[in-house]
């Protein structure tokens, strides 16, 4: 994947949703915005608070090995594109069942201009 090791742009336990009742507040009090390979739900983080991920495949998408690799495109280009953000936020990123077999370029472009459109994002041309 595209930047495999870069410094500074991390993805550790303190940058993940895990627990159910988040992935339930997200999607009950926050935005949502859907793209061609995936849904966008996101809430506003309290200042100084670092933004979260979490990561959502339905079995819809493949078997195991196709879901984990959707789970790994959608969190990379959160881990490259994390310091982009306008403001702190909670995002979860539902992968639609199109997604598998996309590359990492096409799954990254879908996703930057899904998080453009809900105004998450500096508002900078995309990569293509």
């Amino acid at each position: 994947m595209a930047g495999g090791g870069q410094r500074g742009f991390t993805f550790g336990r303190s940058s993940r949703l895990k627990r159910s009742r988040d992935f339930a507040r997200l999607r009950l009090e926050g935005g949502r915005l859907g793209g061609r390979w995936v849904i966008i739900n996101w809430l506003g983080a309290a200042p100084g608070k670092p933004s979260r991920l979490g990561a959502v495949t339905s079995r819809r998408i493949g078997n195991a090995v196709a879901r984990s690799r959707a789970r790994r495109l959608l969190r990379e280009t959160f881990r490259l594109h994390q310091r982009e953000f306008t403001r702190p936020v909670e995002v979860v990123f539902v992968a639609r069942p199109q997604i598998a077999g996309r590359s990492f370029a096409e799954v990254e472009r879908d996703v930057l201009t899904t998080l453009r459109k809900a105004g998450l994002l500096e508002n900078k041309c995309p990569k293509g």
